[in-house]
């Protein structure tokens, strides 16, 4: 690295770390908003208090990441310009690559470090946040509940296994028993006509065997042109080996798609990737977006330099404020693909990348206009 690579390196370290350090405050703040009153409803002590903030905390990396790089990069680069520190640097013989190749290089690190935050930090935080809530819910009801009322409930859980043929609905689902209650599981033909029906008072998914069994029910058999019921077995106990949905994967399908990890996302995608279920596409969107993502810093870091050091006619002030608008820019369009894409109007893996695509384009474009 040469003295100009170390000199523009440090001043812009320097700027990120305080940015960075003031975003997360800022986000801290409003995450004590959202959740601090929730849990002192709950009865949470003080040091559960802070291992929860301390666990939800990385989960903000993915948001703070990307405005510290952009508010960094302007104001170093806006710097520069201004102190006519970029024109000397150019005198000396310097393209506008020689003078930004350090930032370049940290950038690529930093999309590095993106994808590191998205596929594991990130992820990890908000499993482990949101494990730690539901526990204090948990314990806040066991607390209040009378003796042998069900915790933890989930209520009205519906799962629609286009793949397997199957229509499962529980009236209730308690995360602390590992229990569902009300169960109704239909089977369907091709046509989606029903063949069968298996209803039950409880139900639970026998982790060792990786199926299901179902307690004090019926069995009905209908004949799926007409719906005439046929048979009907009344039973105690029944395991049915080829019922093998996991609860974990049925609860999934009903939170948001921004409530959920990398690795949940990838779940859901990698079971419905075979089907046309519209369901699934906003969640196919937000997997794709996650890996998508990685290149934002070196898009921030493209639209910043031609708008920061856009000639010394030209005030600091003008280009900082275009390079912004662009980026707003850049999330307005985001934004519309994953409409589209959620939508079925556009395929996710398009509705991901063609915001990224579309502004390395822009960039281009703009990087070609330097002198």
């Amino acid at each position: 690295m040469t003295v100009f690579d170390r000199y523009i390196l440090k001043e812009w370290l320097k700027i990120l770390g305080l940015i960075m350090g003031a975003t997360m405050g800022l986000m801290m703040i409003q995450a004590l908003y959202d959740d601090f009153r929730d849990l002192i409803n709950l009865g949470v002590n003080t040091s559960d208090i802070l291992l929860y903030y301390a666990t939800y905390l990385p989960s903000y990396f993915s948001v703070v990441l990307p405005i510290s790089l952009l508010l960094s990069l302007l104001f170093v680069l806006s710097k520069l310009h201004r102190s006519n520190e970029i024109t000397a640097m150019r005198s000396a013989g310097l393209n506008v690559f020689g003078v930004t190749r350090s930032l370049w290089v940290a950038c690529m690190v930093f999309c590095g470090i993106s994808l590191l935050l998205n596929a594991r930090v990130v992820p990890s935080s908000i499993e482990a946040s949101r494990r730690l809530m539901e526990g204090f819910e948990i314990r806040d009801e066991a607390r209040k509940a009378a003796p042998g009322v069900n915790l933890g409930l989930v209520h009205s859980v519906t799962f629609d296994n286009q793949r397997m043929g199957r229509m499962w609905f529980f009236n209730r689902y308690s995360r602390f028993t590992q229990k569902a209650y009300g169960v109704t599981v239909s089977e369907l033909d091709k046509e989606r006509r029903e063949r069968s029906r298996v209803m039950a008072r409880e139900a639970y998914f026998d982790v060792a065997a990786g199926s299901w069994v179902f307690t004090e029910g019926r069995e009905m058999w209908f004949d799926a042109v007409s719906g005439e019921l046929l048979r009907s077995v009344v039973f105690a106990r029944k395991a049915v080996p080829h019922f093998n949905e996991e609860p974990s994967l049925m609860l999934l399908i009903d939170r948001r798609p921004s409530l959920l990890s990398l690795f949940e996302l990838q779940q859901i995608v990698d079971y419905f990737k075979t089907e046309s279920n519209p369901k699934v596409l906003p969640y196919a969107v937000r997997y794709y977006g996650v890996l998508a993502d990685t290149l934002v810093p070196l898009i921030i870091l493209a639209i910043a330099i031609p708008f920061a050091i856009s000639g010394v006619r030209v005030s600091p002030t003008v280009g900082v404020s275009k390079s912004i608008g662009l980026f707003f820019l850049y999330y307005i369009l985001n934004t519309l693909a994953v409409n589209l894409g959620g939508n079925g109007y556009m395929d996710p893996l398009w509705a991901a990348w063609v915001p990224n695509i579309a502004f390395i384009g822009v960039a281009t474009f703009f990087f070609g206009r330097m002198r």
